[in-house]
């Protein structure tokens, strides 16, 4: 299913895990799906979150595909193959974290890593219909993890539930303690952003049958929060992977994005930077009055794997998700579907830290709509 990339076997404990390969596993290769990593030197040491994994007594089978170097959106990977969307087999599986939301989807595994540092876990997860979740910046280590240095990107989890997400996060991050159950439906703020009718219409009938009656706000800065993460994430990358654009061994649309990305100059970097501050503090207001935020995790319907071949003219599907990689808050994505039956994310943010919170409002929601 072009979902791994390399099997593993390490411990063998009770639950079954994939990791992304951006995630260093000792003896192993981290080729971060791209043939110009292929000749890379294997790991010398496990990531801090392998690492924890295996402490915890679990049994890591395999390294998931994704979208080269992470730095694509649709999961496209002519060189290791795209992962099939087990549940939607016509669609993307969105990316970067492609084979680990897939494999979630086709019951490989209870749990697995991905990272997101532009949408990466929640977009791929609203594909696949599976849950998704971006921690707090910070908050999961990100030693081991390709590349090295990033201001926007999370090491989190895919799972079938919301409480394996849990029960991963405590396995990945020890600070982690789950919150008691809500006994009272949330004060929640719903985000007025620009979406399909389909997919605002599939969330508020859901909603709807959760008895959750959220008040619509607008927050002013989102499209420049948009516009700053991808400034960010272009001069980052640029500095981490610019110099295999000299390789010739590039995808073609991952080498096209690279180049673009050499533009990005430091004074938009420094720009966007006041963005991510004023759009922060915006966000931090909110959640000074709401409980969480609720919005669509993706504008409109995934795309046919068929028309999705140029990753930059799908850039806009990371239009709801980007932003709060800029601010940190913590967020994740709930599956649903259209009455077609097709896939649709709900996204839900909270507090910097409050991911425990996050995952219990998650699951008074989900429960109350059934």
């Amino acid at each position: 299913m072009n979902i791994i990339v390399q099997e593993v076997q390490k411990g063998a404990g009770a639950l079954k895990v994939m990791v992304k390969d951006s995630i260093d596993i000792q003896g192993m290769q981290t080729m971060a799906g791209s043939k110009a990593l292929m000749h890379s030197q294997p790991a010398s040491t496990n990531a801090d979150v392998v690492d924890r994994i295996l402490a915890a007594d679990c049994q890591i089978t395999a390294k998931t595909n994704l979208h080269e170097l992470a730095f694509g959106i649709t999961g496209i990977n002519h060189v290791f193959g795209t992962a099939v969307n087990p549940k939607y087999p016509e669609l993307i599986p969105g990316g970067s974290s492609s084979g680990s939301a897939a494999a979630v989807a086709a019951g490989l595994a209870d749990f697995t890593l991905g990272t997101d540092t532009g949408g990466s876990i929640r977009m791929p997860a609203a594909c696949c219909g599976v849950y998704g979740l971006k921690p707090t910046f910070g908050r999961v280590s990100r030693a081991g993890v390709h590349p090295a240095t990033s201001s926007l990107d999370c090491v989190g989890p895919f799972a079938n539930s919301i409480d394996m997400i849990e029960t991963a996060m405590q396995i990945i991050d020890p600070t982690f303690q789950q919150h008691a159950a809500l006994t009272q439906a949330p004060k929640l703020a719903w985000l007025d952003v620009d979406a399909d009718s389909t997919v605002i219409e599939s969330i508020q009938h859901y909603l709807a049958q959760a008895d959750v009656q959220p008040i619509h706000v607008t927050v002013k800065g989102f499209d420049a929060a948009f516009d700053a993460g991808m400034q960010i994430i272009n001069y980052e990358n640029w500095q981490a992977y610019g110099e295999l654009t000299q390789t010739g061994l590039l995808g073609t649309d991952v080498n096209a994005r690279l180049l673009k990305a050499a533009a990005t100059t430091l004074a938009q970097v420094e720009q966007a930077e006041q963005v991510k501050a004023s759009f922060t503090a915006e966000i931090d207001a909110l959640l000074d009055q709401y409980d969480a935020l609720i919005l669509p995790t993706l504008p409109q319907l995934p795309p046919k794997v068929a028309e999705a071949e140029n990753t930059v003219a799908f850039l806009n599907l990371t239009g709801l998700v980007r932003p709060f990689n800029l601010s940190g808050h913590p967020a994740i994505s709930i599956p649903l579907q259209t009455n077609e039956g097709l896939p649709v994310g709900l996204q839900i943010v909270a507090k910097h830290n409050a991911d425990e919170y996050l995952c219990a409002v998650a699951t008074y929601i989900v429960s109350a709509a059934q």
